[in-house]
């Protein structure tokens, strides 16, 4: 069975079909010849079930789009208007089923790939200007001697500082070839003059195990924000070695994660499910796209409480592995309904060097649920489901949500869980209305708490350097003055001042800025452990799996 392809969170498909950077690559001559060819070589085959249809449609719209070509009034772009109407036909399918132009394959496929190859730097942009938050650890970056906070000035003698470039474009300028050069102009605090460092790029890795560290001696803590070609090996290490420091409970965090490779997260359930229970299964049109996919490996924490974090950002495989721990009572889950997306979409190759990814199947959770919300009449009326949920009180207030009594099933020890689309968790934790509040969504968009973060570390980094992250945490403390301050940098970067919406957020502002201060300083495990303390669907989890009751309860006891 093909891998399942990510969903985008906030709008149920691949970024890549939004963009259409058309470009016409042939002329009618050319367009007649690749047509003769495509038939010769044969690559469509008619329908089976209803082969005079399909070939008359595909029939018409060669005939059509031949006619617009050569006697429209105006010059057209026949490439635009071939993907305008796959896209459009597709969408009248299902809201995944997408075809990617062979020109944004590599972007799409890099978000499954754990490697990438470039120099190794996490940054941030403000005020138009890329900052370095950190080098990541052994890369090339570091090695050359980048420091958090260096300002980049330009990247292969282009000009960056103030050039108006996103944060994927400045990405795209970092990565290059496994072996070649790029050079770069950095200012640095208390240096007088600009620093000039040639960094050649090599292979880096693309962690999706974002976390992984002892919360306290028994109970461990795992994110994964993806599922990609290497998250199951990355798992298992950070599973073992959390073992091997004395982890007897888990938190296994899923939340915002988009979904990836079936088969990775599967193998990541299998460690947790013991026997040779079912994982999921999938039903498409005929046996040929239905599989069943059962444990069969004795994994590494089979036994032990867990708690499983989700929200309306975790989807596809993140949904697969929370729907089958939630079937056979293996763990609690924690925090609100997931986003819903259970339809297979198999990657098609096309002659042209683009992807038709179709949906072929349906998924299913060990009981019976499925997992895909219902997708309506249009695209637009799906995308809204997330927008939708809020305004109907979904994300605040767990007696909003509402199931259909006839989609009710069972776990196996009888508790009661619904399908109709997503995973309800067991214990709904509210959305953080502070942290999803205008003014501190402003402050978080514009990069002003990181920007004013870094300038912190910089101007005390000997300081910082002197005390251990304990240490650290222990007795850091962000003041009034600072807020205050943070608050007049925002407004010069265009984020209004309101002084009742900084008092408001105050808990919230401290605890992200000693956090960003706490990454730079001392590295991501530090970053998650301070944002731990402002953290209420994490408290609750912890609390949870430290809950001997709710445990037994789970088992059925």
């Amino acid at each position: 069975m093909a891998a399942s392809l990510p969903a985008t969170p906030d709008s149920g498909r691949p970024a890549a079909t939004r963009r259409y950077g058309w470009v016409r690559q042939g002329a009618l001559l050319v367009l007649a010849v690749g047509c003769g060819m495509l038939v010769a070589n044969n690559p469509f085959r008619p329908s089976s079930d209803n082969p005079d249809a399909t070939a008359r449609g595909y029939l018409r719209f060669k005939e059509i789009l031949s006619y617009v070509d050569r006697d429209y009034a105006d010059s057209v772009d026949t490439d635009r208007l071939a993907d305008y109407a796959v896209a459009q036909m597709l969408e009248k399918l299902d809201p995944h089923s997408v075809y990617i132009p062979a020109r944004d394959r590599e972007k799409t496929d890099a978000f499954l790939q754990s490697d990438f190859d470039g120099i190794g730097i996490e940054f941030n942009l403000f005020r138009d200007t890329m900052t370095v938050v950190a080098p990541l650890s052994g890369g090339p970056a570091e090695q050359a001697g980048v420091q958090p906070g260096d300002q980049v000035m330009s990247i292969a003698n282009r000009r960056v500082s103030g050039a108006h470039l996103t944060m994927g474009r400045l990405t795209e300028l970092l990565r290059g070839p496994r072996g070649s050069s790029v050079s770069m102009e950095l200012r640095r605090r208390g240096l007088a003059r600009p620093l000039v460092l040639t960094i050649a790029r090599s292979r880096i890795a693309n962690s999706s195990v974002d976390a992984a560290y002892l919360v306290d001696d028994q109970t461990g803590y795992i994110k994964v924000s993806r599922f990609a070609s290497n998250t199951f090996d990355e798992f298992k290490a950070a599973l073992v070695e959390l073992r091997r420091q004395g982890l007897t409970r888990l938190v296994l965090d899923l939340r915002g994660n988009p979904g990836g490779y079936l088969d990775r997260a599967t193998r990541l359930a299998d460690e947790f499910i013991g026997g040779s229970r079912k994982i999921v299964y999938t039903d498409g049109k005929g046996e040929q796209y239905d599989s069943q996919t059962y444990a069969r490996v004795a994994g590494e924490f089979e036994q032990g409480a867990m708690v499983v974090l989700v929200d309306e950002g975790s989807a596809s495989a993140a949904e697969v592995v929370a729907g089958a721990l939630q079937d056979h009572d293996r763990a609690i889950l924690v925090g609100r309904r997931t986003f819903g997306k259970g339809l297979v979409q198999q990657p098609i190759a096309l002659s042209d060097g683009g992807e038709l990814r179709l949906t072929i199947a349906r998924y299913y959770t060990p009981a019976g649920r499925s997992i895909q919300k219902p997708y309506g009449t249009s695209y637009a009326e799906y995308s809204r489901d997330l927008t939708n949920r809020l305004a109907n009180g979904e994300l605040t207030t767990a007696d909003s949500v509402h199931f259909a009594k006839e989609l009710r099933f069972r776990t196996d020890h009888g508790r009661v869980v619904y399908g109709g689309g997503g995973i309800m968790p067991d214990i709904f934790v509210p959305r953080d209305t502070l942290a999803h509040s205008a003014y501190f969504t402003k402050l978080m968009g514009h990069g002003v708490a990181r920007a004013y973060a870094l300038s912190f570390y910089q101007a005390n980094k000997p300081e910082l350097e002197g005390l251990r992250f304990e240490q650290f945490n222990a007795t850091f403390r962000i003041t009034d003055a600072q807020l205050v301050s943070l608050a007049a940098q925002a407004a010069q970067a265009g984020v209004k001042t309101d002084v009742a919406a900084v008092r408001r957020c105050a808990p919230l502002l401290r605890n992200q800025l000693k956090a960003f201060i706490a990454r730079s300083a001392y590295g991501a495990v530090a970053y998650y452990t301070v944002l731990r303390e402002q953290d209420p669907e994490l408290q609750r989890a912890l609390h949870a799996v430290g809950d001997s009751t709710a445990q037994l309860a789970l088992l059925g006891k």
